[in-house]
């Protein structure tokens, strides 16, 4: 890995996600790209947040990406860059009326003929992933071994993009898990590309730790894609085997069980988890609030500032609690 590689995909990566949130931020306050109702959910202490981390961050590490001249760069930009496209439109048109959570209840939905924008992101970002696999992944071997690998590539992309995404419950928390997954790059040839990582990440974690903004859909899909698309072109076969094997079981663990119970109930990971974090409210003030205090310790819906606008908070849907 060459050091100026990681230096210039990490200062890209940081400069765009903070040039773009910023923009996006004044365009919203003007009223534009649907005005504050349209990029504000509510958080799970009931507060208003923005979900223009999200694509701020996904213009952050496909631009760092691009620079940083690891394995496959391309290819890894497009995947990024169309996961994040495919979960900021699940993000924004949502039928919040219509409830179908996970990846179970949406290919469910998909097999009764009902094309959700749950089912449209699973089958996008599906889609991209296998197409920037095939650009991706060199040729060697027989036809049938590349045929295998451009699946497994693909699988691994689009798995980990979904992943990621399942971490965004808690402020900070797929960031925390996206850096952690791709640190391991450092002491490979595809590390250039976690200098993106980090940048993206840095940039917007104060934000993100602070409360006001959210990766959303979009922010941690794109995220994933990238770690994803670092193991696919990054590692040999057998490691892409392990690592997929381990992506599809915790998928499927998190249908059953709550990663934020998981979290909660073992003392280093919720050293972890609540590093950087507000602080949980006092139970015993909490337990005083009154009726409009929230279960969440944080303050209800009617608190608090617009952190798009800086006017009051706006209702909208209800940005995933956590399981």
């Amino acid at each position: 890995m060459g050091a100026g590689r990681f230096i210039a995909a990490g200062i890209v990566a940081g400069v765009a996600t903070a040039l773009a949130r910023r923009k996006l931020g004044d365009k919203v306050a003007e009223g534009g790209l649907g005005g504050a109702p349209m990029w504000t959910r509510t958080n799970h202490r009931g507060e208003p947040i923005s979900l223009l981390e999200g694509p701020a961050v996904t213009a952050g590490l496909v631009a760092g990406a691009a620079v940083s001249g690891g394995r496959a760069p391309g290819a890894t930009a497009f995947a990024t860059a169309a996961a994040g496209a495919f979960g900021l439109v699940d993000d924004l048109a949502e039928d919040t009326s219509v409830r179908t959570k996970g990846l179970k209840g949406h290919l469910g939905a998909l097999l009764e003929g009902r094309l959700t924008t749950g089912g449209l992101k699973v089958l996008g970002i599906s889609g991209s992933a296998l197409v920037a696999a095939a650009a991706g992944t060199p040729r060697t071997g027989s036809a049938f071994g590349h045929l295998v690998d451009v699946g497994l590539n693909g699988a691994l992309i689009g798995g980990t993009a979904n992943l990621i995404n399942l971490f965004d419950l808690r402020p900070g928390r797929a960031l925390k898990a996206g850096t952690a997954a791709s640190l391991p790059f450092l002491l490979g040839g595809a590390g250039a590309t976690t200098g993106a990582v980090l940048g993206a990440a840095a940039a917007a974690a104060p934000g993100d730790l602070g409360e006001q903004d959210m990766l959303g859909d979009g922010g941690a899909n794109a995220l994933g894609a990238l770690v994803g698309s670092q193991i696919a072109f990054g590692t040999p076969r057998a490691v892409r085997w392990a690592a997929l094997a381990g992506v599809v079981g915790l998928m499927l663990a998190s249908e059953k069980v709550s990663f934020s119970k998981v979290i909660a109930g073992n003392e280093w990971l919720n050293k972890a988890d609540m590093l950087g974090r507000r602080p949980v409210a006092d139970p015993l003030a909490t337990s005083t609030a009154g009726p409009t205090g929230s279960p969440s310790g944080g303050s209800g819906p009617t608190s608090g500032v617009d952190p798009i606008s800086g006017t009051g908070p706006t209702s909208g849907p209800v940005a995933s609690p956590g399981a």
